[in-house]
């Protein structure tokens, strides 16, 4: 079976009905184009508004399922296409999640996943505005294959990577928002975008799927987002990348036949040793 991923690299602003007008002709482009999958970028509603601690920015949150999963599903059954869906999840007074709705391409609603991973590093305040997500590793059957959602932070962890395939996901999306603080990109920029990558391209190679990462691009307030969206083959081949500074809609077809194929001959599933990953519970394994 072939598919057509879609990347949809873009900017926000604070205007949200102007994000989802430009996001929904993305879409529908893309749809044009023979996507049969559409990821958005990470919180693609509003800025990336995680560079500062700031309570008023609750209110930009919202119920999931809610108005924009109801207005997406709307858009992926008119499309025909499965959309992921990034949001600033509202689910109760004083609990806020990260978290990515999947939506299937006759626009029913599939469920969701909530980020694990919650960074709060200068300019990512995440821990402020971010319940970690209690509803573990997911993956599900939509009409055009079995896709695993994982965001950002998340992607630098083997261990989600591998859960998540280990639940049938044959591509990983990660919905982000990366980019470099500019007093040091000059000495470290490249190292940082090169283990961004190199770790997820990593992930598809040990589980023997695609994976496919959305950016942002353009600066916004302290952070130049560095885009360069991709998508992976299971050898880690890349595909596809974006620009650093462009908005623009990546498509790459996958043929999810290449996983079985990957899968019998690198058995890394058959050859894991679990007996022996229990101590994968622990925080450090001391010496003592």
């Amino acid at each position: 079976m072939k598919v057509k991923i879609g990347l949809i690299q873009g900017r926000s602003t604070w205007d949200k009905e102007d994000n989802l007008r430009r996001t929904e002709t993305a879409v529908r482009e893309a749809a044009q184009r023979g996507a049969n999958i559409v990821c958005l970028q990470e919180l693609f509603l509003t800025p990336y508004f995680c560079q500062r601690e700031d309570a008023s920015l609750f209110q930009h949150a919202e119920p999931v399922p809610g108005p924009t999963t109801e207005r997406m599903a709307k858009l992926a059954g008119e499309c025909g296409v499965v959309l992921i869906v990034s949001l600033f999840e509202k689910r109760a007074p004083g609990i806020y999640h990260n978290t990515a709705a999947v939506i299937d391409a006759d626009g029913s609603y599939l469920g969701k996943y909530r980020k694990t991973h919650i960074p709060d590093d200068p300019l990512y305040y995440e821990k402020y505005y971010f319940t970690p997500g209690d509803l573990g590793y997911r993956a599900w059957d939509t009409r055009f294959g079995k896709i695993g959602v994982l965001v950002c932070w998340d992607q630098w962890y083997p261990e989600a990577a591998r859960l998540t395939a280990l639940h049938g996901a044959q591509i990983l999306f990660y919905p982000t928002a990366i980019g470099w603080m500019p007093p040091e990109k000059a000495e470290y920029g490249v190292a940082q975008h090169t283990a961004w990558e190199t770790v997820q391209r990593g992930h598809a190679v040990a589980n023997g799927c695609y994976v496919a990462a959305v950016n942002r691009t353009g600066t916004e307030e302290n952070l130049e987002f560095w885009g360069q969206s991709f998508i992976a083959d299971p050898y880690g081949q890349i595909l596809q990348r974006g620009s650093t500074d462009q908005e623009e809609i990546l498509l790459q077809e996958c043929d999810l036949g290449l996983i079985d194929e990957v899968r019998c001959n690198w058995p890394f599933f058959r050859d894991r040793r679990i007996e022996t990953y229990g101590p994968l519970q622990k925080r450090f394994l001391d010496d003592a």
